[in-house]
């Protein structure tokens, strides 16, 4: 559902005053692009009070608390090579087959971890950092970084965040058996919030469920990735649909055609996430001014093809603030043009006959008139979707 039109912020202060979280999601590979939008922010001189992250996005978060450089960043992630992450615990998987707690031996991540964060706890950064991961005796979440639980190392911390479970065995962190925070919340923007005056969020790894017809030929891991990326996915939506904490900057960069395990787009991913920050932060003002909401905000113009609607009535479940069924039993919106944040229009990938349209309204024709996309594709339709 769309949110309401942010309201402005009542009180002032400078922007260099402001408290400003920067929360990295998980996303294996994609989360490179987190190293782009990093270099973005010390272009645009914003400095960030806290770093909260999942997974991968974890690690970058733990660099960027402890200093690292930018440059230094970049060097590590075009380095990093397939033998450097995955090695197959071919021991544990012959002498305990189905009791093997992974199929990735823990050893090679943590070297790569290690060479990146150190030995520091917490309590050593001088920067806030939070670590997200999920205990796995109790299921519950974990924020390492937070008040009572800061004594502990980081780099325990990261590696059980960043331990997709299946894949890399759970990581011992002060006694406590976790996994990727990702399992509950890929994108930890409530807890990282609290005392902000702004929040920048950046998906990598659940922004776009996209259409792909071959999944289910493509092996365990392809079969298995597409499944946790559609669950992170829907786990995100409500958090973000109901956000009414500090305003948001929700970045989304544009990797969903590079797989989690690719080691071959770097450059790209980097890239992808600098170009993404640099457009999301053109609208960094606004979000500074308001109460609350999710930035950058767009007029969308939503389309029907009746031809292939087939009264399903799963937009309006989905959506009733937005679509409506008409008198004919066919589905259109209830206004043609609405105000949208990269949190909404999620009900239009649902669509099962890809009937529904949503476009920049300002490449659309008057805002009076639906207008059919040029867009014919369902995956252009989708990636169309994605840029709005």
């Amino acid at each position: 559902m769309p949110q309401p039109k942010p309201k402005p912020r009542t009180r002032s202060a400078t922007k260099a005053d402001r408290k400003i979280a920067v929360v990295l999601g998980g996303g294996g590979l994609k989360g490179f692009a987190h190293v782009g939008v990093l270099s973005a922010l010390q272009e645009k001189g914003i400095t960030p009070s806290v770093f909260a992250g999942t997974s991968i996005g974890s690690l970058i978060c733990a660099a960027a608390a402890a200093g690292m450089p930018i440059e230094d960043m970049i060097d590590h992630a075009k380095s990093l090579r397939r033998r450097d992450l995955f090695r197959i615990n071919r021991l544990g998987m012959l002498l305990e087959r189905s009791h093997a707690p992974s199929i990735y031996q823990a050893a090679p991540l943590r070297e790569v971890l290690a060479s990146i964060v150190g030995g520091a706890t917490f309590d050593d950064l001088s920067t806030t950092l939070l670590v997200n991961t999920v205990d796995l005796q109790r299921g519950s979440p974990v924020v390492w970084g937070l008040p009572g639980l800061r004594d502990v190392s980081v780099l325990d911390a990261v590696y059980a965040s960043c331990a997709l479970p299946g894949f890399y065995p759970p990581g011992d962190v002060a006694g406590r058996s976790c996994v990727d925070g990702g399992v509950i919340d890929n994108l930890p923007t409530s807890v990282a919030s609290q005392g902000m005056d702004a929040v920048i969020a950046v998906d990598t790894g659940s922004s776009s469920v996209v259409t792909e017809r071959e999944i289910a030929h493509q092996g365990f891991i392809a079969i298995f990735m597409r499944s946790a990326t559609t669950m992170m996915h829907a786990l995100q939506l409500s958090p973000l649909q109901s956000w009414s904490g500090p305003p948001m900057i929700l970045i989304r960069p544009r990797v969903s055609h590079i797989g989690w395990f690719s080691f071959s787009h770097t450059e790209e991913l980097i890239d992808a996430g600098y170009r993404a920050a640099m457009e999301a932060l053109q609208h960094f003002d606004a979000c500074l001014s308001a109460e609350t909401g999710i930035f950058p905000r767009h007029a969308t113009r939503i389309s029907v093809d009746r031809d292939k609607c087939i009264g399903c009535t799963i937009c309006v479940a989905l959506a009733p603030q937005v679509m409506e069924m008409d008198e004919t039993g066919k589905a259109r919106p209830r206004m043609p043009v609405v105000d949208w944040s990269p949190a909404d229009g999620d009900f239009v990938h649902h669509c099962p006959t890809y009937a529904i349209n949503a476009e920049p309204a300002e490449s659309s024709g008057t805002e009076n008139q639906p207008q059919s996309s040029d867009a014919k594709t369902p995956k252009e339709r989708e990636e169309r979707l994605e840029a709005s």
